[in-house]
């Protein structure tokens, strides 16, 4: 469930004195130089260590033995290597579509199975894991966090020293916000060195590393579809292709290792039959309407509105933003004490409430505002939420707007609310992901005819290309593995 939160500020001297209680110059195991830290080494793993949980219930783990052991085996060796090899370092791959990489302080480090299904051998892997500790190693958290907090203080500062600053405050926030985007840019430049470095040092090619941020800058829609750099918290994908290119070269020179692994075979047949894109046993979208396959619901959409669905809640919203509709798992027994709690704990002011049935299913209905203070002056939340009481669980609906844009969504909200039903047609039931499936090239072609000879379409050839780390015209030989997405039978 999403909470609405508030932003406390402390007086700016209760700031300074808990800076200067808990933070020390300490020396960054990469640079070699003092910085300024707001947290500790322990206080970094016990970071780690308690969103951990929390990173897996958003995500879930991905259910294959043989991938977690293999992260978790190259993840180990390279950490003993690493500028902090006695961390407790922890790998898991998630359950996840997105094509993503992440690390927690405490080297907590986590892989989405959709990254998985983008690399093309073990190097590529290699090169991202060690990216991932190099933001541990880096401590690249903890900087941030200061980073953050003495922005904070600079802008109260400014505040307090200056009559009228006030009215800056915005421009001063967003320009503390560009700088912090640099810091994280240079986060991530640092990172891919010690990539090239730590992958290089257990005897992977650092330059496939290199080549898989051309697959990065495809799946991102190129430079026509993606953020400006001043923009971004990350470099720009073909910079760094070449950047991470030249620091390979240069680092296989200095250690005079150039008989370094490949081993794009061995690789594809590992994650053969690797879950693709969205697992329906976690909810799918067909036509407009939800289907939740396993705990056998449905709901519509809104037409046109976009979704997004994780383990935890189903969010949807219209492109400008202006409404949102939240749905989400009670944890309550109880219709009377879910809807007791959702209203108190979001500190919300109840305006109506009915009992009432929603095809034939126990629920309650009510209104209810939260008014908040912005730069732009008081705003009053409306929102429209449903408990809804179905095969031992309580569903819960949010459909939230400004008083002022709630009436023109409020038939919106209903139309979703009141045709939540039980799923029930052995057709939306019985479906299942697709699937990698790796396949031997039976002739020398391009990679568009073969792919076509494996029954792809015109309209996923691209796709498959880019899964494949390849252009559609390059040429493929006789027994070359090659990855094609197949429909799953479980």
């Amino acid at each position: 469930m999403r909470k609405i939160l508030f932003l406390r500020v402390l007086p700016l001297f209760a700031v300074a004195s808990m800076l200067s209680l808990n933070s020390c110059a300490v020396i960054n195991p990469v640079s070699g130089k003092k910085q300024l830290l707001v947290m500790s080494e322990q206080e970094e793993i016990a970071l780690g260590k308690a969103s951990n949980p929390q990173v897996l219930a958003e995500f879930g783990s991905y259910d294959d033995p043989k991938l977690q052991a293999f992260i978790n085996q190259k993840g180990q060796e390279m950490a003993k290597i690493s500028h902090r090899p006695v961390l407790p370092f922890y790998f898991k791959v998630v359950d996840s579509d997105v094509v993503n990489a992440f690390a927690l302080p405490g080297g907590y480090v986590y892989f989405t199975r959709g990254i998985m299904a983008h690399f093309n051998n073990e190097a590529e892997f290699a090169g991202v894991l060690g990216h991932e500790i190099g933001h541990v190693t880096g401590r690249h958290g903890a900087l941030q966090q200061r980073s953050q907090i003495l922005s904070s203080l600079g802008l109260i500062g400014v505040l307090i020293a200056v009559p009228g600053a006030a009215q800056f405050a915005e421009p001063l926030s967003q320009g503390m916000q560009m700088l912090l985007l640099k810091n994280s840019r240079d986060h991530e430049s640092q990172s891919d060195e010690l990539g090239v470095q730590y992958s290089t040092k257990i005897g992977y090619d650092a330059k496939e590393m290199a080549g898989f941020f051309s697959t990065i800058d495809r799946l991102s829609g190129g430079p026509e579809g993606r953020v400006p750099n001043f923009l971004s918290t990350h470099p720009n994908p073909l910079d760094r292709f070449k950047r991470v290119g030249e620091l390979a070269e240069a680092e296989q020179k200095k250690t005079n290792n150039f008989n370094l692994a490949v081993n794009r075979d061995k690789y594809l047949r590992m994650i053969d039959g690797l879950v693709y894109g969205p697992d329906p046993k976690q909810g799918y979208v067909l036509n407009n309407v939800f289907y939740h396959p396993v705990l056998k619901f449905q709901f519509p959409i809104p037409a046109d509105w976009q979704l997004q669905n994780t383990p935890q809640q189903v969010v949807m919203a219209p492109k400008d933003g202006k409404a949102a509709i939240i749905f989400n798992l009670a944890p309550e027994k109880s219709l009377r004490e879910a809807a007791s709690k959702t209203i108190s704990q979001d500190s919300l002011k109840l305006i109506d409430s009915q009992n009432l049935t929603v095809n034939g299913f126990p629920a309650i209905a009510m209104v209810a505002e939260q008014t908040t203070q912005t730069q732009q002056g008081t705003q009053t939340l409306r929102i429209n939420i449903y408990c809804i009481q179905y095969d031992n669980n309580i569903y819960r609906f949010y459909g939230m707007a400004t008083a002022a844009d709630y009436n023109t969504y409020a038939l919106t909200f209903q139309n979703t609310f009141k045709n939540f039903r039980e799923l029930t047609d052995p057709a939306r039931i019985n479906v299942y992901p697709e699937r990698v499936s790796i396949k031997s090239v039976s002739r020398t072609a391009t990679l568009a005819d073969a792919l076509k000879s494996f029954g792809v379409t015109d309209k996923r050839l691209e796709e498959h290309a880019i899964l494949n780390g390849m252009k559609q015209k390059d040429q493929v030989t006789a027994g070359m593995l090659i990855k094609v997405v197949e429909q799953g039978s479980k």
